[in-house]
């Protein structure tokens, strides 16, 4: 019998293994940034063009949906800067499908690492959150200068980006330390996260502006998801200043509460199981 089965038959449980964060802050963050690096540089390895697949996928995406609503059912018509604003919308949204996406078999693909290494197990689903995050910070050069030149202006409002930029991450963080998680013992996570995501992609005004929606009461249960309240403000701040902000949106600033209330709920709840299930993710791999 293994020394871990002779334990498990000693105490009834398992042993356990590492924590979730560890205790030396800068060796948990050292050991993030290094991992998400190298996944990042590993992506492109051997690839002669190298980050521009990186760049085509929402391209592609954004090409083939701007020619549909724009020249056959027209869901952008009568909006201001729609390309820009579609093409944004998209690489925000690729952000959280390939974040939270990533995030879920993270551990299993890792098994490996996770068996044979003594580390902070919240190393695994952060790294793959940062490697989203490079992701999306070269994209967004690109919208950048594709909004550019199409004459969107450069504002002072387009500070608040990194503001939302950040509340993002810390709602994707969270899911992903909870389908992480619950991904070690039920692998039907997998195909549930697949489905919600594409769900989350329709419920968001990514092909559509909030201000389309006929009802109002539709408006404001669309709002309440974090992930539409946040595109709904990127838009209104670096795209079109006129376009309703996501408090307008919603029906006031402090029904606001709801999605920052959400975020706040998932990232704990998240970190919560996470921290949990940590020391003995190794026993359920």
């Amino acid at each position: 019998m293994s020394v871990a089965g002779a334990e498990v038959a000693r105490f009834g449980r398992p042993i356990k293994g590492p924590s979730a964060l560890g205790g030396d802050a800068r060796r948990f963050f050292h050991l993030t940034w290094t991992l998400a690096v190298t996944e990042f540089k590993l992506r492109f390895f051997g690839s002669v063009l190298g980050y521009l697949w990186q760049l085509m996928r929402p391209l592609l995406f954004f090409g083939v949906l701007l020619l549909v609503f724009t020249q056959f059912v027209k869901l952008g018509n009568n909006v201001y800067q729609y390309p820009v604003v579609l093409l944004m919308s998209i690489v925000i949204y690729t952000f959280f499908a390939e974040a939270t996406g990533g995030a879920v078999g993270s551990l299993v693909d890792r098994e490996a690492l996770v068996r044979k290494i003594h580390f902070p197990r919240m190393v695994i689903p952060l790294a793959v959150v940062l490697n989203a995050y490079f992701n999306l910070l070269l994209n967004l050069v690109a919208v950048f200068i594709f909004a550019l030149a199409r004459g969107v202006n450069p504002r002072v409002s387009w500070l608040e980006l990194p503001l939302l930029l950040l509340l993002l991450g810390v709602f994707v963080t969270g899911i992903a330390m909870l389908v992480s998680a619950l991904y070690v013992r039920f692998r039907d996570m997998r195909p549930i996260w697949e489905v919600v995501t594409q769900m989350l992609f329709y419920a968001s005004p990514i092909l559509y502006v909030i201000e389309r929606i006929p009802k109002p009461s539709l408006q404001k249960a669309v709002m309440c998801n974090p992930l539409a309240a946040i595109l709904d403000q990127v838009r209104h701040s670096v795209v079109d200043p006129h376009a309703p902000s996501a408090a307008a949106a919603i029906g006031g600033a402090g029904r606001l509460a709801i999605p920052l209330g959400l975020v706040v709920l998932v990232f704990v709840l998240g970190f919560w199981l996470f921290n949990r299930q940590a020391p003995r993710i190794a026993e359920q791999l």
